[in-house]
């Protein structure tokens, strides 16, 4: 890969997280305020990501994979994403809100497949190459967020009070009009199957590796891995909101410490898993949603503030220790012949279906604790706590660790 070619690569996944992270880390609190959203509009909202996640494989699928180089659908998917977001920025409720973000969601969340066959097409070893050109992503989101914060100061007190955070989608929208055009100069990702191919729905969504569910190991991390992401739809949703409301001073910046550290905690997942095997680092990662639900449910802007950022901080085991090792047991189980579908099988399990159940129950809990306009934080974390800790021993009594740490990386 030539130094031309890495740049556009680079820059492509920068812009990529760039845009989610400058609008999607700060939603929850602008809902809130300046869109007065109740708890469960709120939930509505955010799981538009889910219905995207869930519809993204036929785009990808039934289009961009069969009819369109990859490069151009995600030029188009971007610009046309641009438009909405700046309608998103206009919005002055919910109701006008919700279908921009709907429809929005609905086309951002194949991008997410297309940067990545942009990407694995200009390499010739994606296991040891894409590492260092998927981290621009997160120095992308990161750079967001310090950008909110620290430059702009949309977040602060003072800001969201007057309105200051529908400038995050401003903000987004040029990002994607940006990457929209940058795209159509991207190296040329032609389609990977011929129009005249017979193409199964049950191959798209990864429904052809649901016979991998008769083995009762794999059945236990499949449903772990749906409700596991019930509290983790709790973080998304009102961390930024919950950070903001306690006075907690730039909050979408230290937010981006998750972001670092999921970087470092990705780094230590090989060494982790060859030596405690997978039951017990994906242990590590349902634990580690407990203790950071509980050190957000007591600790506070002042004298415990040191235990909101270590929760903050946990972000990088909480994800990488549970969704990345998920990956690697479900490659290992696929075999040859389902890799793809199972990974899409997962996916769909999670961002799909698992976050949607979230985003509802974290928005009605939300409610539920919400008196005069204060949330009960305390009972609003502790909740997703007792769940977290609920999956991690549903797991540990009926997940049986059969095979080895190398034959599972075999």
């Amino acid at each position: 890969m030539n130094t031309t070619i890495r740049f556009k690569l680079s820059f492509m996944m920068f812009l990529e997280f760039f845009i989610w992270g400058g609008w999607f880390v700060t939603l929850g609190t602008f809902l809130d305020k300046n869109l007065t959203a109740s708890g469960p509009e709120i939930g509505a909202v955010f799981s538009t990501q889910s219905w995207g996640a869930i519809i993204a494989p036929f785009i990808i699928g039934l289009i961009a994979d069969r009819y369109f180089n990859a490069e151009r659908i995600l030029g188009i998917l971007h610009i046309i994403g641009a438009i909405l977001m700046y309608q998103m920025y206009n919005a002055t409720n919910i109701s006008v809100f919700y279908p921009y973000v709907f429809g929005y969601m609905v086309l951002y969340m194949p991008t997410l497949a297309l940067v990545n066959s942009v990407s694995f097409n200009q390499m010739g070893d994606p296991e040891k190459e894409f590492s260092s050109i998927r981290i621009w992503g997160t120095l992308g989101w990161i750079f967001a967020g310090v950008l909110i914060s620290y430059f702009f100061h949309w977040d602060s007190q003072a800001s969201t009070a007057n309105g200051a955070l529908k400038n995050t989608f401003l903000l987004s929208a040029i990002a994607s009009l940006v990457l929209g055009l940058f795209s159509f100069v991207l190296p040329k990702t032609p389609p990977k199957n011929q129009s005249t191919e017979k193409v199964k729905v049950s191959e798209i969504l990864g429904l052809d590796a649901l016979k991998l569910l008769k083995d009762k190991n794999f059945l236990i991390f499949f449903i772990s891995s749906v409700l596991i992401c019930i509290p983790l739809a709790f973080y998304y949703q009102n961390a930024n909101l919950f950070l903001s409301k306690i006075g907690v001073d730039n909050p979408t910046g230290k937010m981006t410490i998750g972001q670092a550290s999921e970087v470092l905690f990705l780094l230590a997942i090989p060494v982790f898993f060859k030596k405690f095997g997978f039951k017990k680092t994906i242990l590590v990662g349902m634990l580690a949603w407990t203790v950071r639900y509980l050190l957000f449910a007591f600790g506070n802007a002042g004298e415990l503030s040191f235990m909101l950022i270590l929760g903050i901080a946990l972000h990088g085991i909480c994800y990488d220790f549970f969704f990345v090792s998920g990956q690697i047991y479900t490659n290992s189980k696929a075999g040859e012949k389902f890799k793809s579908s199972a990974q899409g099988l997962i996916t769909l399990a999670t961002y799909g279906v698992g976050m949607l159940i979230g985003f509802i129950v974290a928005g009605q809990i939300t409610e539920t604790y919400k008196t005069n306009g204060l949330e009960d934080w305390k009972m609003i974390w502790t909740i997703p706590a007792v769940i977290a800790a609920f999956v991690a021993l549903l797991f540990i009594l009926l997940f049986k660790d059969k095979n080895s740490t190398s034959s599972q990386q075999s």
